[in-house]
């Protein structure tokens, strides 16, 4: 299997824990036992995310650089959920597990999965996005308050578009603003409408924010992602994040947003702060529809990830020509 021994002492809901008292990685100041005890303690507000999702874990075994795994590995127990997916880049079907219940998210513990990352789709509907999202970057690790700034830049344009959405934490250096859509809408519309939602939210702030998609032409400013939607995956609500310390993706109220930093939630801190509640539940509106117009203004604006594409094929022939 895994290589990890077992420690027979250690079982729950039927899932042999092993190697607890292992820190998981340089930097972490955690063990095994604190990822296993605080997925356990908040596994009533992450797996409802996570369910039904294709999910892609990032884990980290001992000795060994962090890699993103999304095929299940053929020593997965039976009862762990899978669906099938056909992955365009390598041309192959990958069979993606589904963390539907308490067990799973164990046996993904064990296994030294830190990040868990959903689809933005359900697996009965993978063509029908249930969030639009807006990913928000600093232009470096230091500047967590302009990335506020920013955020309040995109609710404005949310608000002006008559939306509302949540927002946490990335458990890195941003934030994400999830926005709950009516799964009636194409993800080519979903994609536009988010690159207009992004476009309107700069121009608020062309001096703060940006949507250049090349990093080299931010010129200092935070960005706006406005990529993630199709067939990408945002790190879940309430998953750890392989940093040092640690940290959280954590759900923040708005009026909160000012007064926090993404290092004040960790595994260590997290359950803790959360007690009974479940603020990602309690934040997110209901599902929300889409104006034409906003689709429509979205459609008028290049694809980020093509554009660069050819922007950088552009800039790579003219410094050829140059020599």
């Amino acid at each position: 299997m895994s290589g990890e021994g077992k420690d027979k002492d250690n079982v729950r809901d039927g899932v042999s824990l092993t190697n607890l008292d292992q820190p998981l990685f340089k930097g972490a100041n955690a063990t095994k036992r604190d990822l296993v005890d605080y997925l356990d303690a908040v596994r009533d507000r992450i797996i409802p995310v996570l369910r039904d999702r294709p999910l892609s874990v990032v884990r980290v075994l001992r000795g060994q650089e962090p890699f993103m795994q999304k095929n299940v590995p053929k020593y997965a127990p039976a009862w762990v959920e899978k669906v099938p997916m056909w992955a365009e880049t390598s041309k192959r079907e990958v069979s993606y597990a589904l963390c539907n219940d308490r067990r799973t998210l164990l046996w993904f513990a064990n296994q030294r999965a830190i990040e868990y990352h959903p689809t933005l789709s359900r697996a009965d509907r993978l063509h029908q996005p249930t969030d639009l999202i807006i990913d928000i970057d600093p232009p470096s690790a230091d500047a967590f308050p302009l990335v506020v700034s920013a955020a309040h830049l995109v609710r404005r344009a949310l608000t002006d578009a008559g939306l509302a959405g949540a927002v946490k934490t990335s458990g890195a250096k941003g934030v994400h603003i999830f926005v709950p859509i009516t799964t009636d809408v194409p993800i080519v519309d979903v994609a536009a409408a988010t690159r207009a939602i992004a476009a309107r939210a700069e121009r608020l702030d062309p001096e703060l924010a940006t949507t250049a998609f090349i990093r080299e032409d931010r010129g200092g400013k935070v960005f706006l992602d406005s990529t993630r939607a199709g067939g990408a995956t945002v790190v879940a609500a309430y998953s750890p994040r392989v940093r040092p310390g640690l940290p959280v993706s954590f759900p923040v109220a708005w009026e909160e947003l000012d007064s926090i930093t993404p290092a004040d939630f960790t595994v260590h801190t997290a359950a803790r702060l959360l007690a009974d509640d479940d603020p990602w539940a309690a934040g997110l509106p209901e599902p929300q529809r889409l104006n034409a117009d906003l689709i429509e203004e979205g459609h008028t604006i290049p694809v980020a990830r093509v554009q660069a594409m050819h922007e950088g094929k552009r800039r790579a022939r003219a410094r050829r020509e140059a020599k």
